[in-house]
């Protein structure tokens, strides 16, 4: 009789990716790279196991908004205070916080649960081609291709 495999947490071999974030479109992006956080690009996947390898997002500041997005798109936000909404375009969000902007839509698309928030921990992204994760070796990983 024949069995599904099921990884363990142990035995998971973890790498680390480099993604460039220079004009590709934000959804192409976060949608790779949650899929990659995730782990299901690998034979081994495992709904119930955090199965995926760590990613490196640099030069979040050019990253693509295509059509009207940059003014149409509206993030919003509540203080819990009365009158306490907040808003924001996604283009004022590029220029000040281009971070939390990629940060926000690729856990938008992982689990909101607490292993959701364990993959999203994985996620490191920078506004400029300088990061600090440069003794894991990161290997460069072309999205454009996997698009």
């Amino acid at each position: 009789m024949r069995t599904t495999y099921m990884a363990k947490s142990g035995d998971v071999d973890r790498k680390w990716y480099v993604v460039d974030a220079t004009d590709i479109p934000l959804g192409r992006l976060s949608t790779v790279v949650a899929s990659i956080l995730r782990g299901k690009n690998k034979p081994t996947f495992t709904p119930n196991v955090d199965t995926g390898d760590n990613v490196i997002v640099i030069n979040a500041e050019k990253v693509a908004l295509t059509g009207k997005k940059a003014t149409g798109k509206i993030y919003y936000h509540h203080t819990n205070h009365p009158g306490g909404l907040k808003q924001r375009t996604a283009g004022d969000f590029r220029a000040k916080e281009p971070e939390k902007l990629i940060e926000t839509s690729v856990k938008g698309m992982l689990p909101h649960t607490s292993l959701g928030h364990q993959i999203g921990m994985k996620l490191h992204v920078y506004a400029g081609t300088e990061h600090k994760h440069e003794a894991q070796k990161p290997e460069a990983l072309d999205i454009t291709n996997l698009i």
